[in-house]
C-alpha cells in the first residue's frame, strides 16, 4: 500500500509538544478520531497502549512506529508526527524519538499490516529520509517530504 493512500495530508503533524510516549499515544488517538470520526480515542489509544506493552514500537535513530489492529477500523489509516522535542520511546537503540509514524489497520489485515510495517522501516532507515521529516517546518512540509521520499 502506498504512503499517499494511508496518510492524508491533514494526518502530518509539524512541530507537535509530545511530552511523553504515553501522552503522545493519546494526542494520537485523538487526531485520528479527526480524520476519522467513526473510531474511537480511547479504543485506539488502548489498542496502541497494548501493542506497546508487547515491545516497543521505537525502531531506532529517533523514528517509532505505533501501529495495532482493530476490529473498528474499516480501512487502514495513519499519522505522522514530528516532535518539537525528542521523548523516550524505549526504543531499540535507547535514542529518543521525534519522528512517529502511527498505523492502524483492520483486524483482518494481517498481511498487508506487515507488508506496510516493513515499507516503513525501510524508508525510515534512510538518513536522506530522516533528515527531510526533520527539516520540514509546516505540517504541508512534512506530509509532501513523506509522500515524495516513498515514492523515490
Amino acid at each position: 500500500m502506498l504512503i499517499s493512500e494511508l496518510l492524508a495530508p491533514s494526518g502530518a503533524l509539524c512541530a507537535l509538544e509530545g511530552g511523553s510516549k504515553k501522552r503522545i499515544l493519546e494526542i494520537a488517538s485523538q487526531e485520528i478520531v479527526k480524520l476519522h470520526p467513526g473510531l474511537e480515542a480511547e479504543t485506539i489509544f488502548a489498542g496502541l497502549l497494548g501493542r506497546e506493552r508487547l515491545g516497543s514500537t521505537g525502531i531506532g535513530d529517533g523514528v517509532a512506529i505505533p501501529h495495532c489492529r482493530l476490529d473498528e477500523c474499516q480501512k487502514a489509516t495513519a499519522l505522522l508526527i514530528q516532535l518539537i522535542e525528542p521523548i523516550d520511546f524505549d526504543a531499540v537503540d535507547g535514542k529518543p524519538v521525534d519522528l512517529l509514524f502511527v498505523l492502524l489497520v483492520p483486524s483482518e489485515a494481517c498481511d498487508q499490516h506487515l507488508q506496510t510495517l516493513a515499507r516503513l522501516a525501510e524508508l525510515f532507515s534512510q538518513a536522506r529520509v530522516r533528515e527531510k521529516l526533520r527539516s520540514a517546518t509546516t505540517a504541508e512540509a512534512l506530509y509532501n517530504a513523506m509522500t515524495e521520499s516513498s515514492q523515490e
